[in-house]
């Protein structure tokens, strides 16, 4: 890690990276009650949104849920792969793929001000399976 993080946040990265599959909000409460009880839902949502800033985990929109960030993207929007049988998530960054959609919207006129790329489908595993 490359900035400094809180108890809080490496608590959380903790849960992120040490799970099988995306983490919601609520499972990442329950690892940061145990050293601060009080904690409610905002302290969660809040935590992992400092994690997101500092490129440390990513929001997974389609199912409202998180991982760590396991790839370097140079700036560029990553792109996931979500196997729907299993859940496995695979994250890549490929410049040339986030360039060419930015041209393509930015020839229609549109500024796309975020870039979210969500792949849903089957695994190799679970396609052989």
């Amino acid at each position: 890690m490359t900035e400094t993080t809180t108890e809080l946040e490496r608590i959380a990265l903790k849960v992120l990276r040490g799970a099988p599959g995306p983490v919601g909000a609520y499972d990442v409460l329950e690892a940061l009650k145990t050293v601060r009880p009080t904690a409610a839902a905002p302290t969660a949502y809040r935590t992992l949104a400092k994690l997101i800033d500092k490129g440390l985990a990513h929001r997974l929109e389609s199912l409202n849920a998180y991982v760590a960030c396991c790839a370097e993207h140079g700036g560029t929007a990553p792109l996931f792969s979500i196997c729907d049988d299993c859940g496995v998530v695979g994250e890549l960054a490929d410049p040339a793929v986030a360039s060419h959609l930015a041209a393509a919207v930015q020839r229609e006129g549109f500024e796309a001000e975020k870039q979210v790329i969500e792949l849903h489908g089957r695994c190799a595993s679970c396609r052989s399976a």
